[in-house]
């Protein structure tokens, strides 16, 4: 059972432990807190020293001054990764020490849940074989009456919507009377998707006890949906249980890098994090269980004022409506745990950089919202750190810019920086940024069946290396997309709401330009800069500036998609779905001869054209 204060049935009964338990979350996150500021002040510091060698002036503090902005989600995950390998290596169960609801199987559902699939100009055939599929399994396990299924549809292009219809036929031809499969279609979409599912609660929460919330390309395994309903019945004061989602395994090239990257990096810092925050962990707004009651109470999202960028209706609701559940009282929690729930990856860089804007404008209308009152503490730092986690980056893309600015600068009195500073600063920033990877990485190494779930140890070493490098290299594209964007933001330029592109395609040379020529002009300009200024420091900005210069050649080499199926074939970046797949992955049209290369998409078509649009 729950052991948080907030979570637990039995608050009245057991004081003592709601007390012991208070006590111990209380300690952990003064002791995550004080690290984490402790170690911002330490780099702050040599940062300042390395600054110093020739004395510090004006250039100088606003360098700091955007240093110190880039360093707490660094730090945040530096010492998530630390907390989640101590874990992992201690325990052998260390998902049920940070989340003590994990593990309990269901005996009897008598909950009703509503499984609630959100869409809006999406593929209705990928929506309507995932639903298939979970339909399947709940049906076998014997549970099926449990539940109810809602295609929840925003959709606006007409040919969307006659597959929606067509596909809705299809599965209430194949499964009715067992399970009931309703659709509904809003005319116009206020609130985007957090709209959508109040305008589930307001119609039809009161048949139900949980609804699990779904997007176009989320798969759940019917044991993972059981599990979780299990637990969120067994424990009243539970009002968001969000599972650990993965990506799916994919041809896709970028695909494939980054998913196995996300995988490498999410065990030890999902762990750390959930170390600390307890019952007041994140919402990612999919793949999650809601108590129908208390969302529909406490967690209606009303319109921001004023207009858009950051007036009108929140971009991203999640994370808001998390703080609104916990400040009612009811936990969120996280199962930190790797299985049975998947979602599609952006297939190109290109999609990728779309999709991050959109959460780059939700997070930066967090502005308007830190002044709720009654926001459980760890909430509100939720809120800031979301919005550092984009305002970092155009502190990053101005620091960088400084350096290569003062690395050209004439001394006139001694050397502009202390090498053994200098070089000790980029060790210890590169360390924190890749210790959640390297943590999973040493961790999974020391694991017999660690190494074998990634394809074996050679081949996870070289994948993981190879994708540190490339991370690095795409770090100052995103970097500048962002800066970018929220300069757009400033004039009242704000993203438009359209859906993703998730199958494998080719990225054509000229479009990959159109969307990525500043990140190719700024690298193009820093690189003359620094070769005119024969600077021999220049090494400590060229990741930046080489990442930048080559962002068009590196999106169009892994959109290709005989390159991502070569990768298949030979097994890079492979993840553990492709070197034993589960029944639920099999039964997604993976051939036979594929099951060692790699994952064919069984809609893997270049139809998706007509639906998803630049």
């Amino acid at each position: 059972m729950l052991t948080d204060p907030a979570s637990t049935p039995a608050q009245d009964t057991e004081p003592n432990r709601v007390q012991a338990d208070d006590a111990v979350m209380s300690r952990r996150r003064a002791i995550f807190f004080f690290s984490v500021i402790a170690t911002i002040a330490f780099a702050i510091a040599l940062m300042i020293a390395t600054l110093s060698s020739g004395g510090f002036d004006l250039l100088d503090a606003l360098l700091t001054l955007c240093f110190g902005l880039t360093l707490p989600w660094t730090v945040i995950g530096f010492w998530n990764a630390v907390i989640g390998f101590a874990l992992m290596r201690r325990h052998r169960n260390p998902a049920a020490v940070v989340c003590p609801l994990e593990g309990d199987p269901p005996h009897a559902l008598t909950a009703k849940t509503a499984i609630l699939s959100c869409i809006r100009n999406e593929d209705a055939d990928r929506v309507v074989r995932h639903l298939d599929l979970m339909i399947q399994g709940l049906q076998q396990s014997g549970y099926g009456q449990a539940f109810e299924i809602f295609v929840l549809s925003d959709s606006t292009w007409s040919e969307c919507i006659e597959a929606e219809e067509a596909g809705v036929k299809r599965l209430r031809e194949r499964w009715s009377p067992q399970v009931s499969i309703r659709y509904r279609r809003r005319l116009d979409n206020p609130g985007f998707k957090a709209g959508n599912i109040q305008d589930f609660m307001t119609r039809w929460g009161d048949d139900f006890d949980f609804a699990l919330v779904l997007d176009a390309d989320s798969l759940m395994a019917p044991e993972t949906i059981l599990s979780m309903v299990g637990i969120m019945q067994r424990n009243p004061r539970l009002g968001i249980l969000q599972s650990l989602v993965v990506g799916l395994p994919s041809t896709s090239a970028f695909a494939r890098i980054f998913q196995f990257g996300m995988r490498l990096g999410m065990r030890s810092y999902s762990l750390g994090s959930a170390w600390w925050q307890g019952d007041s962990g994140p919402y990612w707004g999919h793949n999650a269980l809601l108590r129908v009651e208390p969302f529909r109470a406490h967690c209606r999202l009303e319109r921001l004022p004023g207009c858009p960028p950051l007036g009108g209706w929140i971009l991203s609701h999640d994370q808001v409506e998390a703080v609104l559940m916990r400040r009612a009282g009811y936990a969120v929690r996280v199962l930190p745990l790797e299985r049975g729930s998947w979602e599609e990856n952006p297939p190109t860089l290109v999609e990728f950089v779309r999709r991050d804007l959109r959460w780059c404008q939700g997070n930066l209308q967090y502005l308007r919202l830190l002044g709720t009152p009654g926001l459980h503490p760890i909430g509100r730092v939720q809120l800031v750190l979301a919005i550092l986690m984009f305002i970092g980056s155009p502190a990053w893309v101005l620091f960088m810019t400084l350096a290569a600015l003062q690395i050209g600068r004439v001394p006139e009195s001694g050397p502009m920086f202390d090498p053994i500073f200098g070089w000790s600063i980029f060790a210890l920033v590169m360390s924190m940024v890749f210790a959640p990877k390297l943590a999973t990485l040493g961790s999974l190494l020391l694991s017999r069946q660690g190494r074998a779930d990634f394809g074996g140890g050679l081949r996870l070493v070289a994948g993981a290396f190879g994708e540190i490098l490339f991370s690095t290299l795409i770090a100052p594209v995103m970097a500048l997309a962002h800066t970018l964007f929220m300069g757009g933001l400033l004039f009242g330029k704000a993203i438009v709401w359209s859906p993703q592109r998730r199958d494998t395609h080719r990225l054509k040379v000229m479009h990959a330009l159109r969307r990525l020529w500043p990140q190719t002009l700024f690298g193009l300009a820093a690189m003359l800069w620094l070769i005119s200024t024969e600077a021999g420091g220049a090494v400590l900005v060229s990741p930046f500036i080489v990442g930048a210069l080559l962002a068009v050649p590196i999106a169009v080499l892994t959109a290709w998609p005989d390159f991502g199926a070569w990768l298949a074939r030979i097994g890079l970046w492979r993840i553990p779905e492709e070197v034993d797949p589960p029944d639920l992955i099999r039964s997604l049209g993976l051939p036979a001869s594929a099951r060692q290369r790699g994952y064919v998409p069984a809609t893997d078509q270049v139809a998706a054209d007509s639906i998803g649009g630049d």
